[in-house]
């Protein structure tokens, strides 16, 4: 059986939620990646930030990107995974909340994302292709 510490990018780089989103989007290009998780100080996670928040929460509002920080995008808890899940509870937790990032987490602390392009590389196409038609028609 499969788990969600063997599909998740293990690499995840947290943007501090006092942060700004200029610095975030530089940092989404630097890592060529659409999202990075939001971690407090005490580097916890408290939610995602992604390239499309930052467009359309900051941009297409009118805010400065240098100013507002990722933190001011946090909205509620983030869904989130333990590390020895298995790949049903994964697909069933992002299908339930029609997400296509998922953070890892081991004894409280973010280990890694899983991305729909991990699910896409490490799961049989049959499993990867119901996901993306769930994820699809939430649209």
């Amino acid at each position: 059986m499969t788990i969600a510490r063997e599909i998740m990018h293990a690499d995840a780089t947290c943007i501090q939620e006092n942060e700004t989103l200029e610095i975030a989007a530089r940092r989404m290009s630097e890592l060529d990646v659409g999202a990075l998780p939001v971690c407090g100080p005490d580097d916890r996670l408290h939610g995602i930030v992604t390239d499309r928040d930052i467009v359309v929460k900051c941009l297409a509002k009118g805010k400065d990107p240098k100013t507002m920080t990722a933190g001011m995008l946090e909205q509620g808890k983030p869904i989130t995974i333990d590390a020895g899940a298995d790949t049903d509870d994964v697909l069933r937790a992002m299908e339930e909340h029609k997400i296509r990032r998922l953070p890892v987490i081991e004894n409280h602390r973010l280990v890694g994302v899983i991305s729909e392009a991990d699910l896409a590389r490490r799961l049989p196409e049959e499993q990867v292709g119901h996901f993306v038609e769930v994820i699809c028609a939430a649209k």
